[in-house]
């Protein structure tokens, strides 16, 4: 027997299955305005979507690898899977990645991609 909860459940295509959250890291400068509109934009789906977000100044002393990386390419955009608050900060390797431009749909569905991975 199904319980009222299961049901809307299964009407609204719901699932048990937790999403888990996903962590937006924006590397950005001083002085961009492409990181403006890029974070405008990651903002903006913030208002209708719950996740972590980061920004890291790529010229700051302490992000000084980033800056290797990223220095003639920013905006760029780590949209990440956490669980458990792992893992604790941007990588390389299993972020995906939105580089100078991007709409609120495009950040939203590597939001939506992210938080599946791990269910």
């Amino acid at each position: 027997m199904y319980s009222k909860t299961d049901i809307i459940r299964q009407l609204t295509g719901l699932s048990r299955k937790r999403r888990f959250p996903a962590r937006l890291t924006l590397f950005t400068r001083a002085g961009c305005g492409l990181c403006d509109t890029a974070k405008n934009t990651v903002l903006q789906l913030q208002k209708r979507r719950s996740f972590e977000y980061v920004e890291a100044d790529i010229m700051e002393l302490g992000n000084k690898s980033w800056k290797d990386v990223y220095e003639f390419d920013v905006p760029v955009l780590h949209v990440q899977s956490v669980h458990n608050g792992l893992p604790k900060e941007a990588n390389l390797s299993d972020a995906r990645k939105l580089f100078h431009r991007w709409t609120e749909q495009e950040v939203e569905r590597s939001v939506d991609e992210a938080e599946k991975a791990q269910s």
